[in-house]
């Protein structure tokens, strides 16, 4: 088999629709060994159904410790250990300050920051050296957007897991990045309970491209921050964001 990623072994998390399903098919599609899961039993099918039986679908909600354990299990079992970990399971909240609710917040900080900082740890006995993880981060991260105090707070945290974790697994040959999309079109951003055309037409307006990402197009990062060109990449944050977080 050829391909940028051939004989590695992959786990996306979040992988059942968006971004993580477009890795997911381009992973493959260079030869990784590739398993995913979601929370979501129905979109999980559909995933594992679009991609073929060759992918290790497994349903697991990220901020359940005891899922996390059995989904490595899985791992290990099926393939025996990882070269690259995306973790890219994750929720968005749009919403004004004021209006944000308890529940809103704990599910942000549970998804995304609990979520993936455990996904890490519990994935390391598994990682080879020579590993790499990616982490779903956000153009947030760096911006003060009104509607995204939450958002933007925990993805900064991602962002910040992404260096402080470099610094501890660097010596074991395991790499840690971040990735940042901008407005990128996706399930994901149709799910919130709010002003859904009001912001993406106010995001659209924000964006020197004067559009919307792809997963697709963030796939093409992801693929190669995987694969091995991106070898002496550590630590770093990789924009895909049309320009809207620097210009």
């Amino acid at each position: 088999m050829s391909g940028r990623l051939a004989g590695k072994t992959a786990l996306i998390t979040g992988g059942s629709e968006g971004i993580g399903l477009a890795s997911a098919r381009d992973f493959l599609d260079e030869g990784a060994r590739v398993a995913i899961c979601g929370r979501n039993p129905e979109s999980l099918a559909a995933a594992r159904d679009a991609l073929g039986q060759d992918v290790l679908a497994v349903q697991a909600d990220v901020t359940r410790l005891t899922d996390l354990d059995a989904l490595f299990a899985t791992v290990r079992d099926e393939f025996g250990h990882l070269d690259v970990l995306f973790a890219n399971a994750g929720d968005s909240v749009f919403r004004p300050f004021e209006e944000v609710t308890e529940d809103a917040f704990d599910g942000m900080i549970g998804t995304n920051l609990k979520g993936t900082f455990f996904t890490i740890q519990k994935a390391v006995p598994l990682l080879r050296r020579g590993s790499s993880v990616i982490i779903t981060s956000s153009v947030v991260n760096h911006t003060g957007w009104p509607g995204t105090a939450v958002m933007a707070a925990v993805k900064a945290g991602q962002r910040s897991l992404a260096r402080t974790i470099s610094g501890e697994l660097i010596d074991r040959g395991i790499r840690v990045n971040s990735l940042s999309p901008g407005p990128t079109d996706t399930p994901m951003f149709e799910k919130n309970d709010n002003d859904t055309d009001g912001i993406r037409k106010m995001l659209t307006e924000l964006s020197p491209s004067k559009r919307y990402g792809t997963a697709e197009e963030v796939a093409k990062l992801a693929v190669y921050l995987a694969s091995d060109e991106s070898a002496y990449v550590v630590a770093a944050d990789f924009a895909h964001d049309g320009g809207v977080g620097s210009i």
